[in-house]
């Protein structure tokens, strides 16, 4: 239960920061079929997760979801 309140403050909190930010747009040389580039995410449990470990290991699949998470 209190890991679950301190993740919900924290995701609060960055959804206050990031409405007060403007908007950054990514730009990628990427194409349909590309290797993703490798990147480090933080699990649900706060460990450093890479998308190179799973190279070779196991299928991902990398969902992005426009406007997730954000009020607009």
């Amino acid at each position: 239960m209190k890991r679950g309140l301190i993740f919900l403050a924290a995701w609060a909190l960055a959804a206050v920061l990031a409405g007060a930010q403007k908007p950054v747009i990514a730009q990628t040389n990427l194409k349909v079929g590309e290797p993703a580039p490798d990147f480090t995410l933080l699990s649900d449990q706060w460990q450093p997760v890479k998308l190179s470990d799973y190279r070779g290991k196991k299928n991902v699949i990398l969902a992005f979801y426009v406007l997730a998470f954000t009020p607009g």
